[in-house]
This record gives C-alpha cells, structure tokens and sequence, in this order.
C-alpha cells in the first residue's frame, strides 16, 4: 500500500469508467454465482459452494464500491463535512466481515463432510467450475484496467476476483479429481483451501479498513519524518508539534502547529509549507497554525528536535 502518487481531484470520467467496469463485473460476478449455487446444489459439491459463498462476497465488493463511487459524489454539507466518503470504510468493513462468516461456515460444512462423504456429480461439477474460471477471469480483467488508482474499494473488488480465480481452478481440480479417482474427500479439503485464501483477504481488508475508521495515519506517510522534513527542508520552522494525520475516503488530511521564526511575509511562508506538503506527500488539505513562541507543555517534545534530547520512537 505505500505507493503515493499525487491525487489529482479525480475526473468525473475516471469516476466514470471506473463505475462502468465495476457494473459490468458486478453484473458478470453475481449471474455466476447463482450459476455456482445451482451447480453446487445439484452435483453436491462443496467446493463450488465455497466457491459461490466467495462470489457472493465478491458481488458485494463490488456493490459497495459502486456505491462508494456514489457516495463520493455527495457534496459535503454542514452536517457532514468531509460528504460521506467514510462510508466506503465502513462498507469495506462489513465486507470483510462477511468474508469472516461465510469463511466459517464452509469450513463447518468441510469438517461435517470429512465423516459423512457426499456423492457428487464430477462431470457437471467441471463444467460449472470452468465456466465460473472463464467469469472470473472476464471480472478480473474488467477490473484491472482501472487498478492502477489508488481506491481501496477497487482494489478490494479485485483482491476477491483474484481469490476467486484460485478457488475456480480448485474446484475444477476437484472436480477431475472426482472424475479420474473417485475420491471425493478431496472436495471438502479444496473448500477448505478456498476459505483459507478467502480469509487471508477478509483479514487484511478489515485491518486495513479498522486502521481508518480508528483515524489512524495513512501507511505511506511517516509522521516523524514529515516533522523533520519541514524543519530540514524550511528554513524559518524551528519545530513542528501537535500533528494530527488520518485519512478520510482516498484523502489524506493534516493538521500541525508550527514554531517559525517572525517571517517578512506571513502568508508566503505558509504558502510554502503548504506547498511542501502538496509535493512531497500530497496533502491536500493541512490546517497549518503558525506560532512564534517556543511551545511548553509535554506535547511539544512531540516534535522537538533539539540538541539535548533525540528520542526518536519507532
């Protein structure tokens, strides 16, 4: 995640595309699960129902980024400041959830099936694995030519897409395996796989989602080192304290206080810090409060890097 590239505010046709590709591999992903479910039911395999369990989070990843796209769009208003970017955090959150609970039913049903083997129908079960490969290999595409943006809900969609694919290919391991040998314990032990590759997902997702709704900073800023890069880098700042840095939707947002000695020209020299910001770490938006006063109080070593004391934390 720690690529930063400058966020120019996005076109509304980048919006767009964007939005297209997801409907397109929104619409693509939920045809096939059900496709899966009806498969799964009626060869009795569990690992196309592992399979559809994880599309149907798919399409929800993909029907939240959609929405996301949406909600994006709301203009702020005096009630919600920032419009409602947050909300695709939080539909990240859910998601991810999802993901955890569908994860364990299936391995349920796995353990359950370990001591009472199924018959399945490995011959239909083959065609209905190919046919979800050849649907997810069609969403992952779709996705893909939009994924070099930064959208976590984007990514997320393609991350379960990706996870899909992996799950498509076992089911159809499965099912030749079924086919040649007649073994079928090997269905309940590729559902399990499945769901291991779909936790990994669900967990890294829902990390990364709780790290925003609890305002932590944004993986690719380090604080420390934006605080001694302000006062390496300009010259009238003496010390940078009281930094506060999360992140709300794709947007970084900042707020500092500044020891500076008395510029000649007040606003230039915020311009510059401002400047700074914007291109050496994309901050938009910083709430920059100049002092000229040496800052007391325990808070100020925050920032304080002076002779006598170097403590840097990590």
């Amino acid at each position: 995640m720690a690529h930063s590239h400058p966020h120019h505010t996005h076109s509304h046709t980048e919006e767009n595309s964007n939005q297209k590709r997801l409907l397109a591999a929104f619409s693509v992903t939920a045809l096939f699960m059900l496709a899966e479910v009806i498969g799964g039911l009626l060869s009795g395999s569990l690992a196309l129902l592992a399979d559809a369990g994880h599309m149907l989070t798919d399409a929800a990843a993909l029907l939240v980024a959609l929405l996301a796209i949406q909600f994006a769009r709301r203009k702020p208003n005096s009630r919600h400041t920032f419009g409602l970017l947050r909300l695709t955090t939080l539909a990240a959150f859910v998601n991810a959830l999802a993901l955890l609970v569908i994860t364990v039913l299936i391995v349920w049903e796995a353990i359950r099936r370990f001591y009472q083997p199924q018959p399945i129908a490995g011959g239909f079960m083959l065609t209905i694995s190919i046919a979800g490969l050849l649907a997810n290999l069609l969403s992952f595409w779709l996705l893909h030519r939009g994924s070099e943006e930064k959208n976590m809900n984007v990514r997320a969609a393609a991350l379960h897409v990706l996870g899909d694919l992996l799950g498509s290919v076992g089911a159809i391991v499965a099912a030749l395996i079924i086919l040649f040998t007649g073994w079928t314990p090997i269905d309940p032990i590729l559902s399990v796989l499945v769901s291991a590759l779909v936790l990994r997902s669900a967990w890294s997702l829902m990390k990364e989602s709780i790290h925003e709704l609890l305002e932590g900073a944004p993986g690719a800023i380090d604080v420390d080192k934006l605080k001694r890069d302000l006062t390496l880098n300009i010259a009238e700042v003496r010390n940078v304290h009281h930094v506060h840095l999360w992140q709300v939707g794709e947007k970084p947002v900042l707020t500092l206080h500044a020891q500076v000695i008395p510029p000649y020209d007040h606003d230039a020299l915020l311009q510059k810090i401002h400047h700074y910001l914007h291109q050496r770490y994309q901050i938009q938006h910083a709430t920059v409060q100049m002092e000229y006063q040496q800052c007391d109080g325990d808070e100020c070593d925050l920032g304080l890097v002076s002779a006598h004391h170097h403590h840097h934390h990590h």
